[in-house]
């Protein structure tokens, strides 16, 4: 940034000098280079989150956005970051694929004088002064959530001492999402000597690949699974497709399997309305406004906080459990309404 303002005023002069003129010089508007580097576009919550950034990070706001999207691969990343070094922008901005494996490059980054900030997944670096701050969802607090209803629901259903067999489709292992929800139905069916988990498999966050693995999933165990638990929206989408293709019911009567999700994306929010997603656990994808916070308060010279969690809902395709509690906190369950769907932004 001060680079451009230097070399606008330099220009200026020149001209100013050539032309002999003693007319004052004056620096062009100060532009922020931000470079980001998106996981891909795997989902509908990943291209609601790209848009945000986008619109965000306009020339109109005073940016030059430089956009990358690394097709899910963490090598596309670590090249898109040592671009944005030597193209010498102001900020990084990194959605990272998975947690492990950027010491190197954030410490690029950091000698090059770079400040990262890390949004969506987290990464795990042996030094956290390698990125500036980061912005996203409590995952495993998702989970957590989902889980609690989940308890909370059959208990109101008359089944809380029914054998329950679940499956997890997992999104893209190693991500933080996948982490955290995964740790949270994990810890939730370990408390539960009447929940059996049947299968735990990633659909990688895609509506094809989750539609593979419930086929897969459904030959060999299709009449003993009560609830699938999808990881996010588009894997939830390709699991319902499976599952009614296999002639299977969905929704949240008892001889139905019991479907859940993460992100509540409008498609996803429908879904639930339709009843065929039973509980949709938010995951707040609108993240430019918050990075640009952030990027703003650094510019002012300000200390931002290094880690910032978004707040999130939990949406119920009935009235039935309408609060859970974890850990002595207290978080609303919402009935999905179309008003709901008709006003979200993703």
């Amino acid at each position: 940034m001060k680079k451009k303002i230097m070399a606008a005023v330099m220009t200026a002069a020149m001209v100013a000098g050539l032309a002999g003129s003693t007319a004052s010089v004056y620096a062009a508007e100060d532009t922020i280079t931000v470079g980001f580097s998106q996981v891909g576009a795997e989902s509908d919550w990943r291209t609601a989150n790209t848009e945000s950034m986008k619109s965000t990070f306009s020339e109109e706001n005073g940016y030059e956005l430089i956009f990358d999207d690394a097709q899910q691969k963490q090598e596309n990343q670590l090249t898109a970051i040592r671009n944005f070094i030597q193209q010498e922008v102001d900020y990084i901005v990194l959605a990272p694929v998975t947690e492990t494996g950027w010491d190197t490059v954030l410490q690029e980054a950091k000698d090059a004088g770079i400040p990262v900030i890390i949004v969506d997944r987290m990464v795990d670096v042996s030094d956290d002064s390698l990125y500036t701050a980061w912005v996203g969802s409590n995952f495993k607090l998702e989970g957590q959530k989902a889980m609690a209803w989940l308890d909370a629901y059959l208990e109101a259903k008359g089944r809380g001492d029914e054998e329950i067999n679940l499956v997890d489709i997992q999104g893209t292992i190693g991500a933080s999402a996948q982490i955290g929800r995964t740790e949270g139905f994990d810890e939730a069916v370990e408390a539960h000597e009447n929940w059996t988990t049947l299968a735990q498999q990633s659909g990688e966050f895609t509506q094809a690949k989750g539609q593979e693995v419930m086929e897969s999933i459904l030959k060999q165990s299709g009449d003993d699974i009560d609830v699938v638990y999808c990881e996010n929206d588009n894997e939830a989408f390709g699991a319902i497709d499976a599952i009614e293709a296999a002639g299977y019911e969905v929704g949240g009567e008892e001889g139905q399997i019991l479907v859940m999700s993460f992100d509540t994306t409008n498609a996803g929010l429908t879904e639930t309305l339709a009843g065929k997603i039973t509980l949709n656990t938010e995951c707040n994808p609108l993240h430019g406004p918050r990075v640009e916070e952030i990027i703003q308060k650094l510019e002012a010279g300000e200390e931002v906080e290094k880690q910032a969690y978004v707040d999130e809902v939990a949406f119920a395709s009935d009235d039935t459990v309408t609060s859970v509690t974890i850990e002595d906190q207290d978080y609303e369950i919402t009935p999905i309404t179309q008003e709901i769907i008709d006003g979200r932004a993703y």
